[in-house]
């Protein structure tokens, strides 16, 4: 019986080899990256405190763009022995309201994206009264250290959109607009703003409704119609990119679509040319970063930075970096 048993566990393993070895032929890394994580099974890799970090970002419902975050905050946190709670409003007000509630739950550390900065600085200032360490994310670099973060983790958007300008010189475009699908966000208005500062061409701000992707389409499709010389549109999230393209064609316009932020959809349309190209800000390291600093801190008292922002981007990616990054972008990473 014994050895029945015996035999019966190679065949198993055996059998679980094969199968992982064909996932692997056909997935790729992807079914390594499943392998490994069923294999840690969700365990910790260290055996500090179980703290509580809360993120609480300007994102509104079904922004693909922080899924990525989050996807690479919760990673960080089960190897970190983390209790993550995530909280998202896109009205400044509410956002600093989910603050003050972190800071009344009494929780280890913040995390926290600053679109709107004025709105959040008395919540960071109870945050920072209570004891509770700070990072700031994404957005509002500027004022991330005057509010009592400990570091910020993004992009600089002023550089961003200087690379972009770089881009559609290279390009040879002449006309852009920059389409804006949230007011107030005072990074949307720096990645146009850096456009503008390298550009040689001349650049539009568009403002558009970005709760209702159908207005947004009509807003660049009218602007199309009207203005037959704008040869690059540039939207700055990924989510939008498709809607302009869908805008591009209504208008029967040549326009270059290019965006910002990537994703899956994006990465695929990089590939068969119907996008020019992307601006990677990696949120996944900005979620994965964020929540590993603010352990590194609680742990050991470490702060990354030197008093200056830890970038994530800007990376531009063309068609022949698109394959390369579809993959990632497929699983949520990237």
């Amino acid at each position: 019986m014994a050895r029945l048993r015996t035999w019966a566990g190679i065949a198993l393993a055996g059998a679980l080899t094969v199968s992982l070895a064909g996932c692997s032929d056909t997935g790729g890394k992807r079914a390594e990256d499943a392998r490994k994580a069923a294999a840690a099974q969700g365990r910790a890799a260290v055996d500090t405190p179980r703290w509580t970090f809360a993120m609480i970002t300007h994102s509104g419902d079904g922004d693909t763009f922080w899924d990525i975050v989050q996807n690479g905050a919760k990673q960080a946190a089960v190897k970190d022995n983390i209790n993550f709670l995530y909280s998202h409003d896109d009205e400044a007000q509410q956002q600093a309201q989910l603050v003050d509630a972190a800071v009344d739950k009494q929780v280890d550390g913040i995390i926290v994206s600053l679109a709107k900065p004025d709105a959040l600085k008395a919540a960071l200032a109870r945050a920072r009264k209570a004891g509770i360490p700070v990072i700031t994310v994404n957005s509002g670099s500027a004022q991330s250290k005057e509010f009592g973060a400990l570091t910020h983790i993004g992009q600089d958007e002023t550089v961003a959109g200087e690379a972009v300008g770089e881009e559609l010189n290279a390009r040879g475009r002449k006309k852009a607009v920059c389409v804006l699908h949230e007011q107030g966000n005072v990074g949307h208005e720096q990645r146009c703003d850096g456009i503008r500062k390298t550009f040689d061409g001349t650049v539009q701000n568009l403002y558009v409704t970005g709760t209702s992707m159908p207005d947004v389409q009509s807003a660049i499709e009218a602007k199309l119609q009207a203005d037959k010389s704008v040869d690059a549109v540039v939207t700055l999230g990924a989510p939008y990119a498709d809607t302009a393209v869908k805008a591009k064609r209504g208008a029967g316009s040549k326009a270059e679509i290019d965006t910002f932020d990537l994703n899956a959809k994006v990465a695929a349309s990089l590939k068969d040319g119907t996008l020019g190209f992307a601006v990677d800000q990696q949120p996944y390291l900005q979620g994965y970063q964020a929540v590993d600093l603010l352990w590194l801190y609680k742990y050991n008292d470490d702060v990354l930075g030197g008093g200056k922002p830890v970038l994530t981007g800007p990376q531009i990616v063309t068609e022949d970096r698109a394959a390369a990054l579809e993959e990632y972008t497929q699983r949520g990473t990237r």
